[in-house]
């Protein structure tokens, strides 16, 4: 599914449309006062200005406008829609904000995407200021939305894929279709935003101004914990790597980006492609520094000399447990002497290692965690994290969760 969209592009410019974040949660545990720019909303906000609309951003996750000023800015913009970026922990604070907007301007028309949108939509179609809902990645599905509502087509919007809303006689879900060629993609809206007003800064890097970025979509194993396979597919689509030069040098040429954070699940999943990218960084002399997430089993010594070649200073592993009973329960298939081995090369070649690991998995014991804990001792990473597993909705255990009622 390509990217392309017919349209009067004239006619869109006049057309306003806002993206933003909601204001964080009263009691947010996961805020913790540091934040990069949205950069999902900047690619949508990039495809909408492809197709040829207006469109304004306000992250308010960062700027925590009360509603009083939020209804002052849909009043001023006076947009055709607004869409909002939502996960589970933002739920709320996105439906009191569909509320405001539709006191500020009733005919606005709302849309919501994001994680919590694309597993858990009947939850936001449930009330009644939220209009649409977007499933999977959104730049291809909101923007024939908005050029259906944009031009007086509304009645298309019901049948457009990756699309949610009310129908008669209940809600309309229509599955998503991936887009095929990503490199239709064009770079994020970073221009819509005040990065001035951002850290810009990445644990674990010295470069700075520092921004994050993406080379791919999708994953292709099936770990118990985790479900990406509704926002991204089973798959793995990736821009070239060509695409992915031109995207940092411009990072670099426009905003001064002297440091990386890849934020892909597993950079190297690609393994030649990844080495392509990082024979274009060496032969074009970046002088860029970066950091990037894999597994254990899509390294190599090769690999890894190569990277560190083209400017990568951190890897950050999902080791998630030390016990290999652990991991085959969650369905990892990695063992801890892969870990070992690998953890050893990355010294070798002066890339310092991150890991992460989770407690609290499903018949895990407290001697599993012990063994997770002095696992993490052995192995010496640079920095360790350990999070309390949470059951993400439609995952694996997610659902053996619920059927078994622990």
């Amino acid at each position: 599914m390509t990217l392309s969209h017919n349209s009067n592009t004239q006619a869109l410019k006049t057309q306003t449309i806002l993206l933003m974040t909601t204001a964080p949660p009263e009691k947010d545990t996961w805020y913790h006062g540091k934040r990069l720019p949205p950069i999902g909303l900047m690619y949508v906000a990039a495809a909408l200005e492809k197709a040829g609309f207006t469109v304004q951003m306000l992250d308010n996750y960062l700027m925590k406008k009360p509603a009083q000023e939020v209804k002052e800015l849909i009043t001023k913009l006076n947009p055709i829609m607004v869409g909002i970026t939502c996960g589970s922990a933002t739920y709320a604070r996105c439906v009191e904000t569909a509320k405001n907007i539709k006191e500020a301007k009733p005919d606005c028309v709302i849309v919501v995407g994001g994680w919590h949108a694309s597993y858990l939509p009947e939850t936001l179609l449930s009330h009644p200021e939220i209009d649409y809902v977007v499933i999977g990645e959104g730049e291809r599905a909101i923007t024939q939305l908005a050029i259906a509502i944009g031009t007086d087509k509304v009645s298309q919007a019901k049948t457009l894929d990756g699309v949610a809303c009310r129908g008669s006689s209940g809600n309309i879900i229509n599955p998503p279709k991936f887009i095929e060629n990503m490199d239709e993609i064009p770079y994020p809206a970073r221009h819509l935003l005040p990065l001035e007003i951002y850290d810009r800064t990445i644990e674990f890097l010295d470069a700075k101004p520092a921004d994050v970025m993406s080379i791919s979509r999708g994953c292709v194993f099936n770990c118990g914990f985790c479900e990406t396979r509704k926002l991204w597919g089973n798959i793995c689509r990736g821009f070239s790597p060509e695409r992915v030069i031109g995207e940092i040098e411009d990072l670099m040429t426009r905003f001064g980006t002297r440091g990386i954070y890849f934020i892909n699940d597993n950079f190297t999943l690609r393994k030649e492609k990844t080495k392509e990218l990082c024979n274009l960084m060496i032969g074009k002399k970046l002088n860029l520094e970066w950091v990037c997430d894999t597994r254990v089993d899509l390294v190599d010594d090769e690999l890894l000399e190569i990277m560190s070649k083209a400017g990568c200073k951190v890897i950050w592993f999902g080791v998630e447990s030390g016990s290999e009973k652990v991991l085959q329960r969650i369905g990892r298939n990695t063992k801890p002497e892969q870990v070992e081995a690998v953890f050893k090369l990355c010294k070798k070649h002066s890339i310092k290692t991150a890991c992460s690991f989770m407690i609290g998995l499903p018949d895990e014991t407290l001697a599993d965690m012990e063994v997770s804990l002095k696992f993490a001792k052995k192995i010496n990473p640079d920095f360790c994290m350990f999070n309390i597993f949470i059951a993400y909705p439609d995952s694996r255990l997610y659902n053996e969760m619920l059927q078994s009622g622990k």
